[in-house]
């Protein structure tokens, strides 16, 4: 292909094409920087994220290319609940129904996105391609809450499971002992049932502060993001002293001020499309740089 080949072929392209081929290089390029380098968690919320594991666990499984296990079926299905305001017992029961559907027909890589809103929501469309999805994700979910429901996918057997979870008790005034107690037996409970999985524990999100408009504003803004930070350092230590991976995913969704950065999220608490994309990216380069490095 000659230089003229090339110039007609560049001028077909339509500019927004180019503008989201450079933004998607761009940040993967970050996330992979940030994976690849293994600094310690900051105090300072314009420090450099953290990437890093201590997990000695399955090399992945290959395959040619999956796709998300539920796709745009579970996304019509989440919206028929989300219309009709689900109640917790009715959630935990469509998600037991998808995991035994995914435990007696298992696709190859699959992955399991467990937590709370944060982990329910994210769009279908946007999770990384190369595994099969599994989101147990409720709203409004707890580490408590969480602990009590494991068990729905005990017989799924994942390749990997990301687990998200902690920001509701934060904003419910629960204690940073009792959230770091519920998230040891989450990991010890998560290993135990799955010793072939690998577990990757994920920070906590920080919220926008006086920016944010969720309906539960008065909460967190007696929440301070210095002690996301804090309880982050110190799931960072669990995970270390558990066996599991650490995946900090806080520093890339923060601002100058530690706040959440409000072009990534709807409310100052929950993410938008674009945000889903950064933690899809992360997740996407973590897997490669780090789940999938020889063992």
């Amino acid at each position: 292909m000659n230089s003229a080949t090339v110039f007609t072929f560049s001028k077909n392209i339509p500019i927004w094409a180019w503008c989201s081929l450079a933004a998607n290089g761009l940040l993967s390029l970050t996330v992979a920087m940030l994976v690849v380098t293994n600094y310690k968690l900051p105090e300072d919320p314009q420090a450099t994220a953290t990437i890093t594991s201590t997990s000695t666990t399955t090399k992945t499984i290959e395959s040619n290319q999956p796709s998300p296990l539920f796709g745009e079926p579970r996304t019509e299905l989440l919206a028929i609940g989300r219309n009709h305001k689900w109640t917790y017992q009715q959630w935990v029961e469509q998600l037991q129904r998808e995991a035994i559907a995914a435990a007696n027909n298992r696709p190859d890589r699959l992955t399991v996105l467990v937590g709370d809103s944060l982990s329910l929501w994210f769009p279908s469309k946007l999770l990384p391609w190369d595994r099969n999805w599994l989101n147990q994700g409720i709203s409004g979910e707890t580490t408590a809450g969480l602990l009590k429901r494991l068990y729905l996918f005990d017989s799924t057997r994942p390749e990997t499971i990301f687990v998200m979870i902690g920001i509701n008790d934060l904003v419910h005034g629960v204690d940073d002992t009792t959230i770091l107690a519920n998230q040891s037996r989450i990991i010890g409970q998560l290993r135990a049932v799955h010793p072939g999985s690998q577990i990757v524990v994920q920070s906590i999100l920080p919220h926008s502060g006086e920016s944010a408009t969720w309906e539960g504003r008065d909460r967190l803004l007696l929440l301070s993001n210095s002690r996301i930070r804090k309880i982050n350092r110190s799931l960072k230590a669990l995970a270390d002293v558990e066996g599991a991976f650490f995946l900090n995913l806080h520093p890339l969704f923060t601002d100058a001020q530690g706040f959440l950065r409000s072009e990534l999220s709807t409310d100052g608490l929950h993410l938008n499309d674009k945000g889903y994309q950064v933690w899809s990216t992360a997740i996407k380069m973590y897997s490669k740089m780090r789940l999938e490095e020889p063992q």
